[in-house]
Order: C-alpha cells, then structure tokens, then sequence
C-alpha cells in the first residue's frame, strides 16, 4: 500500500499575486482554489503536507538569469494567506528548481515512509517539473495534478506535463 504526501511548490506570493516580483499570470486565482481543495482533501486523508518554499538570499546567483524574487524574510517569499500551513505541515525551503537539490526533502520523505508524492503548485515547467524527475530518480511514485499546476506559458506547462507523463513516468491526472 502506497503512502501519500502533498507536495506544496512555492505557493508564493511572488509568483500568485499580481503585485509578486515572479506573478504567473491570470491563472494564480485558479490554481490557490484547486491547490486549496487538495489541500483539505490531503488533511481529510491525514496524508503529510509539505511546503516547498523558493528562499533565496539577497544575491543569489539564479537572480542572472530571474529578477531578484522569493529572498528570505521579504513578504514575497511567504505562502500566499489562502494555503498558509497549519501546525505539524512541514515547510522545506530551497534555492534551485528542484526540491530536492540540496535540501532534507528526501530524508524528510523516508523519515515518514512516503513513497508517493502528490505534486501541486508552480511553475509547471520550472520547479515542478525539475522536483517530478528528481522523485522519479530517487524511485518515488509521482502523480502531478494538473489543475494545481501553472506556469508563465502555456506552452511550456503543456510541455512539462508532457515530459513528466512521458519520459518520467509521472501520472498526470
């Protein structure tokens, strides 16, 4: 029997709202509501729930090739207030695309028996996408849900759903 965690991905206010150094888009609104919804569910399943949260410091070097955004201790870099973490929700910070470069995502996942993780949250193509391959290497079953995921481009959300489907072996639903 598998056993499932929520995966959170930078649920950020520079990336959902308008005002944000990083904002995707028009579709922020949609994606906080689903995201919302499998949140409760997760929290009715009693799965684990785990924000993964972009923290950079002040002059990190991904700031070359993004504006500055996500730095440590702004507003920016705080869960947006409709998906804040309840007591007992784990909170991973990071500084590279995915979540488990550099960080105790996968010991924190081992720790609590996961061996699938259910991914939401932004940028499809970007963190989302980095974190699924990641899971897949380390031999996690990953279930990606679309309507949770968004990104700068439709585009390239298309094609990161693609490629975790197809070269990952990712369940995109």
């Amino acid at each position: 029997m598998s056993k499932k965690a929520l995966m959170v991905i930078d649920m950020l206010r520079d990336f959902i709202e308008p005002d944000g150094r990083l904002y995707i888009g028009t579709t922020a609104k949609n994606v906080v509501e689903a995201v919302g919804r499998e949140i409760e569910k997760a929290r009715s399943c009693q799965w684990p729930i785990i924000y993964v949260c972009d923290t950079h410091s002040e002059d990190d070097s991904e700031f070359r090739m993004f504006p500055s955004h996500c730095v440590m201790g702004t507003p920016g870099a705080d869960v947006v207030d409709e998906l804040k973490p309840h007591p007992g929700d784990k909170i991973i910070p990071k500084r590279r695309y995915s979540a488990f470069f550099q960080t105790d995502l996968d010991l924190t996942l081992r720790e609590l028996d996961i061996d699938e993780i259910v991914l939401v949250g932004v940028c499809t193509n970007i963190c989302n996408l980095y974190t699924a391959a990641d899971a897949r290497m380390l031999n996690y079953k990953v279930t990606a849900l679309r309507d949770c995921m968004s990104s700068f481009d439709e585009a390239a959300h298309e094609f990161a759903l693609k490629e975790m489907e197809q070269t990952l072996g990712v369940t995109v639903v």
